[in-house]
């Protein structure tokens, strides 16, 4: 059977089982298991660490076994969170770390194992495994997610209207030290608040943050849901989120930002003692392979880094979005320069709010 209509079939049928398993998403600790009731099984399964959502890891992981007879257990959670645990050797071993965005896993690409796919060949030039260890997966720009029930006649076109009083705290915004879609977010903004040069944008983050009210999300899984289920009106996530909700017509638009979006791809790689080095190879060869690029384009709601892909239909060409680029050897080296400082002018504004407080209540 040729792979268009495997697929087809296969989503369709795991359509009910996908809502069972609910949207756990990214910052959620959750295992799945697959050909082992939902636990491990030893040394006999190839392991993946992954922060992406549970609806987009079960088909992929699920072909993948069929095809090939190799057993998957997948852990998920934070970017940051699985980053630590892969670096400490936590147990279960990893086998394999997928996804988390390039400027949150390649600081820490010496925990990697060197491979180039064949599929390499195929690969868009800005998306080149040139470090030799990590594979690009898609192309994830950051988005403002927009719920269009609740956000009524407020105008949002990009960060400088997220100031807007009407907006303080209804916003989902997760912490950057955990989730990389937030990271990204928070590059974004330095650079398109910076006019180009990140420390010029951090007095708008400092505005930004007093708009959050006191609200910072543990999980990216939490910002997408929120807005989706109606409890925030505006939400910053990674476009694959919010098109998922588009997608199946929901409440909600997304808003590329005028001031200028920051696409970033993200990575699949091998982890450096990995006990599993062939499996490990076909799965990075599965996911980096025209089958499963196009199922991940066409039906999972992200833009494929080959050539020969095209981009899902009711997205945006990127032609059409005002992209801006950040430094790479910037981003990588200030990252925990830039993590203590967001942190800190966080906790000052929480400060702030409750001295205010403090000085209403005692009048």
């Amino acid at each position: 059977m040729g792979m268009k209509k495997s697929w087809n079939k296969y989503i369709t049928v795991i359509g009910m089982s996908l809502c069972l398993a609910g949207c756990a998403g990214s910052g959620t600790s959750a295992a799945v298991g697959h050909g082992a009731d939902g636990d491990y099984a030893g040394d006999e399964e190839l392991v993946i660490y992954c922060p992406h959502p549970l609806e987009f890891i079960n088909p992929i992981v699920s072909e993948f076994e069929g095809r090939t007879g190799i057993r998957v257990y997948v852990q998920t959670g934070g970017t940051g969170e699985l980053l630590k645990m892969a670096e400490e050797g936590s147990d279960p071993p990893c086998d394999i770390f997928w996804g988390g965005s390039l400027s949150t896993t390649s600081p820490k690409r010496e925990l990697f194992e060197p491979y180039i796919s064949p599929n390499e060949d195929m690969v868009r030039d800005e998306f080149k495994n040139r470090e030799g260890n990590m594979s690009r997966f898609t192309d994830i720009p950051s988005v403002i997610m927009v719920n269009t029930n609740l956000i009524g006649d407020v105008e949002v076109e990009g960060y400088g209207d997220l100031l807007k009083p009407e907006l303080r705290g209804r916003i989902a915004m997760c912490d950057p030290a955990t989730s990389s879609s937030a990271y990204e977010h928070l590059i974004n903004m330095l650079y398109a608040m910076g006019d180009g040069d990140p420390e010029q944008g951090w007095d708008y983050v400092e505005d930004f943050c007093r708009n959050l009210d006191g609200i910072l999300l543990g999980g990216s899984g939490e910002v997408y849901q929120g807005v989706a289920r109606g409890k925030y009106a505006v939400g910053l996530t990674f476009e694959e989120a919010a098109a998922h909700y588009v997608a199946d017509k929901g409440p909600v638009k997304l808003v590329y930002m005028k001031e200028g979006v920051i696409s970033t791809p993200d990575s699949v790689c091998i982890v450096k003692g990995s006990c599993h080095v062939e499996e490990a190879r076909a799965f990075v060869d599965f996911v980096t392979g025209k089958d499963a690029q196009t199922v991940i384009s066409m039906r999972l709601d992200r833009r494929s880094v080959r050539k020969d892909v095209e981009e899902p239909s009711y997205l945006p060409d990127k032609e059409d979005i005002h992209i801006i680029y950040s430094r790479e050897d910037e981003v990588n080296s200030r990252k925990g320069t830039w993590l203590e400082h967001f942190a800190s002018i966080y906790s000052m504004v929480l400060e702030e709010d409750a001295g205010m407080s403090g000085e209403v209540g005692s009048q």
